[in-house]
């Protein structure tokens, strides 16, 4: 099994370069949405939100390719796009002030003890479902082979189930990555809800989701080096079978490495596996960990008792995190926990991407408590 290569950073543009889309959320806080009046707004997508927390926290060189409409709600992503640090490459999309196309909508509320989160979207005529092969041009974004201009491409699955131009566009972009040179992370990040609807576009049943999902998932997987993912990820993401090894629990990683045998099996070519270990006792109190799976060895990081103020950037969190430590030249188990303590630090605040700093991700990661820093 070829081991991960980290291409170093000298005479390149960018550290990581994230295809996705574009969001605005819409969080109520506690409120139940029949009840609410009153919603923050956070920009987001899954892919966005890696390339956000590598720049703001960790203080790296990242890029979004992504959709962008010509209107005052995606002026107002791009603002946040500035904000964040993060360069963007549009394919842009003239707006045509009635039907769109338009940035998607997330509805996401926090729940609140027993009563859990409540997440649905309106991606009714999104502009980035329109994203196709040939939207942007990869070789001037990625370089040449031996000069490549960017270090590691990260996608995901939410984009790829957009429709079926997004997940040959993600294709396209990952065999001009390779070509380059570049790290290839893609995180499965497997959501019924919109597989449904792409299974439904494709004339099947909701029940033969999860088929048409590994269909197009396991083409998208035979480019990966480094992939995210939990066991339901991996059995309805990618059509592996679950392995016959009994859990003791949420936390236990029994399971999921169990699973690696077949992921090496079908896929000779992804050389990391990692994933967040996370078992809800209520909507603010979690119990939390992370496991990594990389060159054919395991690694676990600690758990700990998370009192979560806002859930939905976690998964994020923890990837950026360990992206970092890898793309710095970290061990995999400081790595890990880099991203295990970046993952639970993003629960502590409001918003899908990072407010903290390093030196509180790398304090947490070493063992750090939360006694007052004076």
């Amino acid at each position: 099994m070829p081991s991960l290569i980290i291409p170093p950073a000298a005479g390149t543009a960018h550290d990581l370069l994230a295809l996705g889309a574009l969001v605005t959320r819409l969080d109520p806080g506690i409120i139940p949405f029949k009840e609410a009046d009153a919603y923050s707004l956070h920009v987001s997508g899954g892919e966005y939100n890696v390339a956000a927390n590598l720049s703001t926290c960790f203080g790296m060189r990242t890029a979004v390719a992504s959709a962008m409409v010509d209107n005052p709600i995606g002026a107002r992503i791009e603002t946040a796009v500035r904000k964040a640090g993060v360069s963007p490459y549009y394919e842009r999309f003239e707006f045509d002030g009635v039907r769109g196309p338009n940035m998607a909508i997330v509805w996401s509320d926090r729940g609140q003890g027993v009563r859990a989160p409540v997440v649905f979207y309106n991606r009714s005529n999104e502009a980035a479902q329109r994203l196709k092969p040939g939207s942007f041009d990869w070789d001037a974004l990625f370089g040449k082979p031996g000069n490549s201009r960017i270090r590691w491409f990260h996608s995901g699955g939410i984009f790829a189930a957009l429709s079926p131009t997004t997940s040959e566009l993600v294709i396209e972009a990952m065999q001009a990555a390779k070509k380059a040179g570049a790290v290839v992370s893609f995180d499965l990040n497997y959501r019924a809800k919109l597989w449904a609807v792409a299974a439904a576009e494709q004339g099947l049943s909701a029940s033969r989701a999860s088929e048409g999902a590994a269909k197009t998932l396991r083409k998208i997987a035979s480019y990966v080096d480094v992939l995210v993912g939990n066991e339901e990820d991996l059995q309805k993401g990618l059509g592996l079978k679950g392995q016959d090894v009994e859990a003791k629990g949420k936390l236990d990683p029994s399971a999921f490495f169990g699973m690696m045998e077949s992921v090496a099996k079908d896929f000779p070519n992804i050389k990391a596996v990692a994933t967040t270990l996370r078992e809800v006792h209520s909507t603010n109190r979690h119990s939390w960990s992370a496991v990594l799976w990389l060159d054919g060895k395991t690694y676990q990081a600690p758990t700990c008792e998370l009192d979560v103020y806002d859930r939905v950037g976690g998964g994020d969190g923890f990837a950026s995190g360990l992206f970092y430590g890898l793309l710095s030249g970290k061990n995999p188990e400081e790595a890990l926990r880099l991203g295990w303590a970046h993952g639970a630090m993003i629960t502590t605040t409001p918003g899908d991407t990072s407010m903290v700093s390093l030196d509180q991700v790398e304090a947490f990661a070493k063992g750090g408590s939360a006694r007052i820093q004076r």
